[in-house]
């Protein structure tokens, strides 16, 4: 069983910066796919990043491609989503999610363990 808690969220500018972090127990990072997805009102989940299991390999979204970013941190156990050039439209909740499959997906389906989520607004 894995346990991971978002945080980090908040309201932020138009072209400002963000960094959400993902704090996993009870399993390695190292031994599990890491993503991010994200869900704004009214719409379905959306992948936002993945990192692979020995953070060698990303995959991001074409919509943060260029402006997000999943630094990670072993030694915490630790995953982060830097957000930068933010822009209204990421406005959503963030989930962090993590799967034991040995790729990098984009499917929420993928993934078995989840956040609770932690909500970033981009408004001025």
């Amino acid at each position: 069983q894995m346990q991971l808690v978002e945080s980090g969220g908040g309201l932020v500018q138009p072209g400002g910066s963000l960094r959400l972090s993902c704090a996993a127990s009870g399993r390695a990072i190292s031994t599990v796919v890491m993503a991010w997805f994200r869900q704004a009102p009214g719409k379905e989940r959306e992948f936002v990043g993945a990192i692979s299991r020995m953070g060698l390999s990303t995959y991001y979204a074409d919509s943060v491609k260029g402006r997000f970013t999943i630094p990670r941190d072993n030694a915490r156990n630790t995953v982060f989503l830097q957000m930068n050039s933010l822009k209204p439209e990421d406005t959503a909740i963030y989930y962090c999610a993590a799967s034991a499959i040995g790729y990098l997906s984009g499917s929420p389906k993928e993934y078995d363990y989840w956040g609770q989520g932690t909500q970033v607004t981009v408004s001025s």
